[in-house]
């Protein structure tokens, strides 16, 4: 079950996504003074299990030449214990990255994860390296056309050990080579040090690579490997869907 204050911010963070599409025409016909996207995935096939994410949605805002917003949620299932039936699960990931200077690719950053269920809850603080936006690397990941990114989460501050740490890589790439419509994604979230019961690794990673081709307009064909080592089954999943992207 979620907890009131989690129903609150769901439903807060869906209202927002409302609220940018509304918005995102008068700012494509007037010239976008804050851009950004909003981005919605649905996942009608998934082929390992059932017990998984069904729809993502992102949003991205940029606040000012420094000051970035970035939302990711997560409609999903999860599955039942002892035969027991699947339960619904939200999560939903807010962050908030200020860049340090105008000339260093280096941000800090806040992240603040609800997920259902009690005792789940993560907020960090750390710092974002925009690897492929550094001047000794930039002319090599343009010509490749690779974005890459790691943050390092050095401070967590919830109900686990404050030792707790996590790396979260993120890139995307693009093949104007082959064609303009096409593209690769993903993201790597790897956690250290964390209390975890026998049986599980000792520095879990969840995963997705997707893969991405524009049919028309700002529809998109995708498909998605996924990997979440919390799980002690299903660990791997792939999932086949649709993408709809809109940017001003």
């Amino acid at each position: 079950m979620l907890h009131k204050a989690q129903k609150a911010l769901v439903v807060s963070q869906f209202k927002l996504v409302v609220l940018l599409l509304g918005a995102s025409g008068a700012a494509r016909a007037e010239g976008a003074r804050f851009p950004g996207f909003v981005d919605i995935n649905a996942y009608p096939i998934l082929t390992e299990t059932r017990s998984d994410n069904y729809l993502t949605v992102l949003a991205f805002l940029k606040l000012s030449d420094r000051l970035h917003y970035f939302s990711l949620n997560n409609l999903g299932t999860r599955k039942g214990v002892d035969g027991a039936p699947d339960k619904s699960v939200i999560y939903t990931e807010q962050s908030i990255r200020w860049q340090i200077n105008k000339d260093l690719p280096l941000d800090l950053t806040a992240q603040f994860n609800f997920i259902t269920g009690a005792q789940n809850d993560r907020h960090r603080l750390g710092i974002r390296w925009r690897v492929s936006d550094t001047k000794a690397f930039a002319k090599f990941f343009k010509r490749i056309n690779l974005s890459y990114s790691v943050n390092w989460h050095a401070v967590q501050f919830d109900h686990e050990a404050p030792n707790v740490w996590q790396l979260e890589h993120a890139f995307a790439i693009k093949f104007p080579s082959i064609s303009d419509r096409l593209y690769l994604s993903g993201f790597a979230d790897h956690t250290f040090n964390q209390d975890l019961p026998e049986g599980f690794p000792s520095r879990p990673v969840v995963g997705e690579i997707q893969l991405g081709y524009r049919l028309f307009d700002k529809f998109y064909a995708i498909g998605e490997y996924r990997i979440n080592e919390y799980r002690r089954s299903d660990v791997d999943n792939l999932a086949i869907g649709v993408q709809y992207k809109i940017g001003w």
